[in-house]
């Protein structure tokens, strides 16, 4: 880097809001499967504090080494559901206490895995994995769970859907926060290093390194000294800002797997807000002469905004993965909560959104009394457009028992709050009794 480039990069730093969201060590637990559980969780918890001693260590070292922050320090391992099963217990908490234990001992911010694959149909451990998700969730504190309910490939697991918004009611009901750390997926990804939803899939290596960068704040600083250009120039800005961005992501990633002595596996690019001031996706859509966010247009200015992303961030690493683009969470971003507030912005645009971004419904909170198969349905509505589009969407909402809508809800930390939102008062119940599998679409088939 020249010094320009070293200027450049300091400044958006310092006053941009610019860093590195997580280094997340992957971490295969295939080998630490046993039929007897207990030396199953004693093998998970010597294999992860063995491999990530140090991660946290090489984090810091790498911040104050090149001024670049790290955020987060986080480890995802092979979705529990598949280590279990050879166990034949009837309850996986013991496995998340383990995790939980292992994250501690790490003094990580979170762990990833708690995970079961369901899209085609529940295998031995899924079942016994996705009834213990309330519980488990409220009985640690740094474990995050995920399940993968549809796929392009596959379809849609509508038994799956429905069970899933009886597990969202029961956890809200012994813990608001319970649903933060749960993430409900359609094509999820097994390279993901952002929390609540990642796993490490079993085609990932042993160990790996993979990082997480973000950026808002510094593409909206960019976009600001090209006011009134056309579509093109904005397009070509935002490619040239996520180079730059990724290629810090890329510098940071290559220190840490080779200080850990693991291989480095990819930079998920994606735009990640925070209630923080100047680093709001919704401010980007904005500046691109939105109005506000979730008028008219706005799915378009974030269809470019998130392709001219990718687009950028490709070119600067060697491997690009995750989900690459624009997270559009309602709590963790100020502009989404300004606009909810003001009326332009409501489910229903947000989910026309997310058929752009890079997941889904995330963050969103609505009346405790919400049914649990309205919650279903919203589930199948995300799925169904990451099925029908081949992409990754996911739903991450949080029931608030006692409030209504238009009351505020505080998570405290990086989840911000958000206001109280109106569901659609019609109910889902005869779709979501008739289970079942949808089929994948047409266009699956390409062998």
């Amino acid at each position: 880097m020249n010094s320009q480039q070293i200027y450049e990069t300091s400044r958006m730093i310092n006053n941009e809001n610019l860093d590195v969201r997580t280094i997340t060590m992957g971490i295969s637990l295939l080998d630490c499967i046993d039929s007897d559980s207990d030396r199953a969780c004693q093998k998970i918890y010597e294999k992860i504090t063995t491999k990530a001693k140090d991660l946290v260590k090489v984090g810091q070292q790498i911040e104050a080494e090149y001024g670049i922050p790290i955020a987060n320090k986080r480890v995802t391992v092979t979705p529990i559901s598949l280590i279990a099963a050879a166990s034949h217990d009837h309850d996986y908490v013991k496995y998340a206490k383990t995790l939980d234990r292992a994250a501690k001992a790490l003094g990580i911010d979170f762990i990833g895995g708690y995970s079961a694959l369901v899209q085609k149909g529940y295998q031995t451990g899924d079942k016994t994995l996705i009834a213990s998700l309330p519980e488990a969730l409220s009985e640690t504190d740094f474990v995050c769970a995920s399940v993968n309910v549809g796929s392009t490939r596959s379809g849609i697991n509508m038994d799956a859907v429905s069970q899933m918004g009886k597990v969202v009611v029961e956890g809200a009901k012994r813990d608001m926060m319970n649903n933060a750390k749960l993430v409900i997926f359609c094509n999820a990804v097994e390279d993901n290093p952002f929390m609540a939803g990642g796993f490490h899939g079993v085609s990932e290596p042993d160990v790996v390194i993979n990082v997480g960068v973000s950026g808002p704040g510094v593409i909206k600083n960019a976009l600001e000294k090209v006011k009134g250009a056309s579509m093109d120039v904005v397009a070509e800005t935002i490619k040239k800002t996520a180079f730059k961005v990724t290629r810090m992501g890329q510098l940071v990633g290559t220190l840490a797997a080779d200080r850990l002595g693991v291989q480095f596996g990819i930079v998920d690019l994606s735009l990640a807000p925070t209630a923080a001031a100047g680093d709001s996706v919704a401010e980007v859509l904005e500046e691109i002469v939105v109005a506000q966010v979730g008028t008219h247009g706005t799915t378009a200015a974030l269809a470019m905004l998130n392709d001219a992303v990718k687009k950028g961030g490709i070119m600067a690493c060697s491997h690009v993965g995750g989900l690459s683009g624009a997270f559009i969470p309602v709590s963790e971003d100020a502009g989404m909560i300004e606009a909810v507030n003001a009326g332009t912005l409501n489910i229903s645009k947000l989910e026309a959104m997310t058929a752009v971004c890079s997941v889904g419904l995330d963050m969103i909170a609505f009346p405790g009394d919400t049914p649990q198969e309205t919650i279903s349905a919203m589930i199948a509505d995300e799925a169904a457009i990451g099925m029908i589009n081949n992409k990754t969407t996911a739903v991450r909402v949080i029931p608030a028992p006692g409030k209504k809508v238009g009351d505020e809800v505080k998570f405290g930390g990086l989840l911000g709050h958000a206001p109280v939102m109106a569901v659609n008062p019609a109910v889902s119940t005869n779709l979501i009794q008739r289970g079942g599998l949808i089929p994948a679409p047409v266009h699956s088939f390409k062998n």
